[in-house]
């Protein structure tokens, strides 16, 4: 998804001469042929989070689609007073594309873990947030929004969903209905991958998000009468299900306390239940509550 980001940049850039990439010592190598055709628009700020919500902020207000890039915890964490004051106070038009989300980075702790960034994204006034699930969805959804004058948080991950869907910012996607079925299963992300395979024979709905705020309320109100079980790897989904209506939610996904695990992205997920047999597991339990 990351390799998406570049061409992605790159077709955008060739006609669009304000777009303006801030990166934190990430991705440098990786978007050479972007320097070598923008020299003057891609800056490697190095590790000042701080100054690189800042620097766009400046660039935005002169009108520079700026595009932050470093890695999620560092940026979002670390750096959220200015997102808030100098981006989203002013309403200032600037994407932050973020690697490292959740567990990409298991192998480097819980210093390098993020899961709470797409919650702390949401909350702020006038800030779009993007999950997408497939470089499909981040070249849509990035091409969509990163010129609309808006605040937007867009994390890209380590892996994919392996679907083709359909794709339109604020718009969720049906992607499993059964006739007469009490029970929904919502989640965001790559995960879908194993919610999908997990349920595959199961008499459950299935509602996909790639885009968690604005969330998608008239599609989540069709199946407000079910009871819904959110499966998300971090925190955000739930919190912003339960915002849009009045639903009876239940939450798979992180317990309250660090995931101090190391080893790889499916090394956690299987810890935390999160594979796809920990899923199915946890939604057969959910079908016997409610028969």
């Amino acid at each position: 998804m990351r390799r998406q980001f570049k061409d992605t940049a790159l077709r955008l850039a060739e006609h669009d001469d304000r777009l303006t990439l801030l990166f934190g010592d990430i991705s440098v190598f990786l978007f050479n042929e972007f320097s070598e055709l923008h020299p003057d628009r891609l800056l490697n700020v190095g590790i000042c989070e701080n100054t690189l919500i800042s620097m766009a902020a400046g660039m935005s207000a002169t009108g520079f689609h700026p595009i932050v890039h470093t890695i999620a915890p560092f940026i979002t964490e670390r750096s959220y007073e200015q997102v808030k004051l100098d981006l989203c106070y002013n309403h200032f038009g600037c994407t932050i594309v973020t690697c490292g989300g959740s567990f990409d980075y298991a192998w480097d702790g819980a210093t390098h873990h993020c899961y709470t960034d797409l919650e702390l994204m949401r909350m702020l006034p006038g800030m779009e947030v993007m999950q997408p699930g497939s470089k499909k969805e981040f070249d849509t959804l990035f091409s969509q929004c990163y010129n609309n004058g808006n605040p937007s948080y867009v994390r890209i991950a380590a892996d994919e969903h392996g679907l083709d869907l359909p794709v339109e910012f604020g718009k969720g996607v049906l992607v499993k209905e059964t006739e007469g079925a009490d029970l929904t299963v919502v989640t965001a992300g790559p995960l879908l991958g194993n919610v999908l395979s997990a349920c595959s024979n199961l008499p459950v709905n299935i509602i996909y998000f790639h885009t968690i705020k604005p969330l998608d309320r008239d599609l989540l109100e069709r199946f407000a009468k079910t009871r819904i079980i959110v499966v998300h790897d971090a925190f955000g989904l739930f919190e912003a299900v339960n915002a849009a209506c009045s639903v009876r939610s239940v939450y798979h996904g992180l317990p309250d306390q660090f995931c101090g695990y190391y080893g790889t992205l499916e090394d956690i997920r299987s810890k935390l239940r999160l594979d796809t047999e920990g899923i199915r597991a946890v939604i057969l339990n959910e079908l016997d509550e409610i028969s």
